[in-house]
C-alpha cells in the first residue's frame, strides 16, 4: 500500500499554487508581461528611500512631554517608554535596520529563492514588507519602539531583501539578449518607489492626523495593506522561462578565451569564493558608499554651501527673512526630489547602456566620471555656480542607481544565469555594509570639520575629496575583474542536478517546451499591466519635477 508521504511526494502529486512548477510559462505568455510584475514589487519596497517623511512626526507622538525629564533616558529605556518622545536619531535606526536586514536576508535565502521560484518568494516578501509596516504601525500606536524596530526594521527588512532579488533571476533568464535593460526596468522601480510612496505617506498622515497621533500609525497600517495587495499581485503574475528558452531569432555569442560573458554556470557555493565576486563586491560597496555620502547630505549641503545665494542674496553676512529661509528650504527639498528622479531613471539608462558597452566598461565610467565630478563639486560651490552643482550631483546619483541595476547583469556575465539570483543576494551585503559604514564615516568627517571651525561653505570639501579617493579604489577593483576560472564552473552532471532541484524543466501544455513557450502577443493584458505600474510612476515623476521647480526660480 502506498503511504501518505509517497502520495504527496510522488510524480502524480500536484504542485502547490506557490510552487515553481506552477509558474512555468505556457505558449500564450509574453515575456514583456513579467516586467510590470517586477516593477510592482520594486515600486512598493522602494518606499525605503522615502521613510524619512516619518522621522519628525514619529518624534512628536506625545503632545505634552518635558525634554529635560526625558534627557536621562538611555537607548534600552527608550525602547519601551510611553512617557517620552523618541528622538530623530532613535527612529532613523529603522532605516539602518531594514537596509542591514535587506542584505542579510538576500544572502541567506537567495539560494532557497532559486529553488522555490519567484511566486513563492515574492508572496513571502509581500507578507513581510506589508505585514512589517502593519506591525510597525501597531508599535507606533502603543508607543513601543522595539515593536517598530521589529516590524518595520526586521520583518520589513526581510521583505526588502526577498522582494529586491526575487525578479532578478527571472528577468535575466527572460531577457538573455537584454540583461541590463531588463534588470534596469525592475530596479528602476526601487529608485522610484519613494517618488510615489513619500507623497502618499504625507497625504495619509494629514488625513489621519485626527484618528491617531500625527496620523503615523494608521498611515503605516494602510500603506502596509496596500503594499501587501500590490506585491501579491506582482508575485502571482510571475512566470519563469523553461530551461533552454531563448527569444526568436536570437543566438548567443560563442564564448572565447578571455571573454567576459560566459554561457556556462557557477554554483553559489563556488561563486562567492572567487576573486571576481569579491572584486565586484568591493566595486559596488565603494560606489554605494560614495553615493550615500551625497544622498544623506544633499539637502543640508545645498543650504550650507549656497545659503542665501539660492534666493539672490550674495552678501554672506546679510540675514535672511522668514520668506527667504522658506525659499532656501524649498529649493533644498526640490533637490531631494530631483535626486529621487535621477536615482530611478539612472538605473534604467546605465543598465541599458551596459548592454552595448559591457558591464565592466560601464562600471569604469561610474568610477572615472565620478572621480572627476566629486572633485568638481567643491569648485562649483566656491564659485557660486548652483546650476552646475545641482547638475553634477544629479549625474552622480544616476550612477549610484546605475551601479545597483548593472550589478545583476555583471554577475550573470561572469557566473552564468542558473544561480544569479542567489549570487546577487550575497552581493547585496555590500549595500548593507555601505549603508551602515557610509553614514557613520560621513557624519564623523562633518563633525570633525565643524569642531575645527571650518566655514559652512567649505564644510563638505574634505568629504567629497575622500569620496573621490574611494571611487579610485573602486576603479582598481573593477579593472582587476577577469573571466572566472574554468574550474569554478559546474559540470554537466552538476548542472542537471541543480536544474532538477529547481524543477526548471517541469511543465505541461507546452509550458516546459522552450521552443513553444512564451510566443504570445503583447495584447490587452500587457497594456493593462504596464498602465497599472506606469501611471503611479508618472504621477510620482510629476510630483518630483514639481518640487524641483523651486530650484530654478
Amino acid at each position: 500500500m502506498e503511504t501518505t508521504a509517497n502520495v504527496l511526494t510522488g510524480p502524480s502529486a500536484r504542485p502547490g499554487l506557490l510552487d515553481r512548477e506552477r509558474t512555468i510559462a505556457g505558449p500564450g505568455y509574453n515575456r514583456w508581461w513579467v516586467v510590470p510584475a517586477a516593477l510592482a514589487i520594486h515600486l512598493c519596497i522602494g518606499m525605503a528611500y522615502g521613510f524619512s517623511v516619518f522621522w519628525l512626526p514619529m518624534g512628536k507622538l506625545i503632545a505634552e512631554t518635558s525634554p529635560a525629564a526625558c534627557a536621562h533616558l538611555g537607548f534600552l529605556e527608550s525602547l519601551t517608554t510611553t512617557g517620552c518622545n523618541w528622538t530623530v536619531p532613535q527612529v532613523t535606526h529603522i532605516f539602518e535596520t531594514f537596509i542591514a536586514m535587506l542584505g542579510i536576508s538576500a544572502a541567506l535565502w537567495g539560494g532557497w529563492l532559486e529553488h522555490a521560484g519567484p511566486r513563492k518568494a515574492g508572496f513571502i516578501a509581500a507578507l513581510c514588507w506589508g505585514g512589517g509596516l502593519v506591525v510597525g504601525g501597531v508599535g507606533v500606536s502603543m508607543h513601543q519602539l522595539w515593536l517598530v524596530y521589529l516590524g518595520c526594521g526586521v520583518l520589513g527588512g526581510v521583505g526588502q531583501g526577498l522582494g529586491y532579488i526575487t525578479p532578478v533571476s527571472t528577468l535575466i533568464k527572460w531577457f538573455p539578449d537584454r540583461r541590463g535593460m531588463a534588470t534596469g526596468f525592475a530596479i528602476m522601480g526601487y529608485g522610484g518607489g519613494a517618488m510615489i510612496g513619500a507623497p502618499l505617506a504625507v497625504a495619509l498622515m494629514k488625513r489621519f492626523s485626527g484618528v491617531s497621533a500625527q496620523g503615523v500609525s494608521t498611515t503605516l497600517m494602510v500603506m502596509g495593506a496596500i503594499y501587501l495587495i500590490v506585491m501579491s499581485a506582482g508575485a502571482f503574475s510571475f512566470r519563469v522561462a523553461p530551461t533552454g528558452w531563448k527569444p526568436l531569432g536570437w543566438t548567443p555569442k560563442a564564448s572565447s578565451d578571455g571573454a567576459m560573458i560566459t554561457q556556462r554556470h557557477v554554483h553559489l557555493d563556488r561563486a562567492w569564493k572567487t576573486p571576481q565576486f569579491w572584486l565586484v563586491w568591493g566595486a559596488l560597496f565603494l560606489n554605494v558608499t560614495a553615493g550615500i555620502a551625497v544622498i544623506s547630505m544633499a539637502s543640508p549641503m545645498l543650504q550650507d554651501v549656497f545659503g542665501g545665494r539660492l534666493v539672490g542674496v550674495t552678501d554672506a553676512a546679510a540675514g535672511l527673512s522668514a520668506a527667504q529661509k522658506a525659499a532656501v528650504i524649498a529649493a533644498a527639498a526640490g533637490l531631494v526630489g530631483l535626486l529621487s528622479l535621477f536615482n530611478s531613471l539612472g538605473r534604467l539608462f546605465w543598465a541599458s547602456l551596459s548592454d552595448r558597452i559591457g558591464r565592466k566598461n560601464t562600471y569604469s565610467v561610474f568610477f572615472i566620471l565620478g572621480i572627476v565630478l566629486y572633485c568638481l563639486l567643491p569648485t562649483w560651490g566656491h564659485a557660486g555656480m548652483a546650476a552646475l552643482f545641482v547638475m553634477t550631483v544629479c549625474i552622480v546619483i544616476s550612477m549610484y542607481g546605475g551601479g545597483f541595476s548593472t550589478a545583476p547583469a555583471y554577475l550573470a556575465d561572469l557566473f552564468g544565469t542558473q544561480m544569479v539570483g542567489a549570487i546577487h543576494g550575497r552581493l547585496l551585503t555590500a549595500w548593507s555594509a555601505a549603508g551602515i559604514v557610509g553614514p557613520v564615516v560621513i557624519a564623523a568627517i562633518r563633525e570633525g570639520q565643524l569642531a575645527d571651525g571650518v566655514a559652512k561653505t567649505m564644510l563638505y570639501d574634505r568629504t567629497l575629496y575622500i569620496m573621490a579617493g574611494l571611487l579610485f579604489v573602486g576603479l582598481i577593483c573593477n579593472l582587476l575583474v577577469r573571466p572566472v576560472d574554468e574550474a569554478a564552473f559546474m559540470t554537466d552532471e552538476e548542472l542537471a542536478r541543480e536544474r532538477s532541484l529547481q524543477h526548471s524543466a517541469a511543465g505541461s501544455g507546452g509550458g516546459g517546451n522552450p521552443e513553444t513557450a512564451a510566443r504570445g502577443a503583447f495584447g490587452v493584458i500587457g497594456v493593462a499591466a504596464w498602465l497599472a505600474v506606469g501611471m503611479p510612476f508618472l504621477i510620482g515623476l510629476f510630483i518630483a519635477l514639481a518640487k524641483a521647480v523651486a530650484l530654478f526660480r
